[in-house]
């Protein structure tokens, strides 16, 4: 379905307002820049601020709801014959080769992370993130295996799963706030996300291999 005029100025509203608000909280710092302040240099009114963003951490972490069901769309996405790790492995590579802002390969990412190591709220938000992330990823695994309710596997998996994308994020995050060129991580983190392919059992592996339609 086509998106319709209104419905994209509201998108560029959003974008905007975000985007300014960026802008001061990588220049001040995030508790140093007030809602009114982001409010007034966007130039909208403090209340439709709050209609697009209902918490100031919000502004800064504007793409979470991408982030936060990541790992379990691409789990529901793979293709026939591919278990829910292979899918996450593959994903990955997809987007470190091509170098996404996604995983944090983009110029400036130290200027953003000093904002969030800098500001409580948001290094609590992110933990939050990361933990919805991880729920999202074992709900899945259970649609997606129909496991029981006290199937402890599906949570152990996630883990499993998880801790292959939580450990590439962070090694991208470490290596570009010392201020690296994105392409070069890019091909650092390819060979250890071949490393980490071999630490995996043979059963985390092949769990949860879709089977034909």
């Amino acid at each position: 379905m086509a998106e319709g005029l209104r419905e994209r100025k509201k998108r560029q509203t959003r974008q905007y307002i975000s985007d300014v608000a960026t802008g001061l909280f990588i220049e001040r710092g995030f508790d140093a820049v007030a809602v009114a302040e982001i409010a007034e240099a966007a130039n909208v009114s403090v209340n439709t601020v709050y209609n697009y963003f209902p918490a100031k951490e919000d502004l800064f972490f504007d793409r979470s709801a991408g982030m936060i069901d990541r790992l379990a769309r691409w789990v529901r996405g793979r293709p026939e014959g591919e278990s829910a790790a292979v899918a996450v492995l593959r994903e990955l590579r997809e987007e470190v080769e091509a170098v996404s802002p996604r995983v944090g390969l983009l110029p400036g990412y130290a200027a953003f992370m000093k904002v969030i190591e800098e500001a409580p709220a948001l290094r609590s938000r992110l933990w939050a993130i990361a933990q919805e992330v991880q729920a999202n990823l074992e709900q899945a695994l259970r649609e997606e295996t129909g496991a029981a309710d006290g199937d402890e596997l599906p949570h152990l998996m996630a883990g499993q799963i998880g801790w292959i994308h939580s450990t590439i994020v962070a090694v991208i995050g470490r290596e570009m706030v010392k201020g690296r060129e994105p392409r070069e991580v890019s091909r650092e983190v390819l060979a250890l996300l071949d490393d980490m392919e071999d630490l995996l059992s043979e059963r985390v592996l092949n769990y949860a291999v879709r089977g034909a339609a």
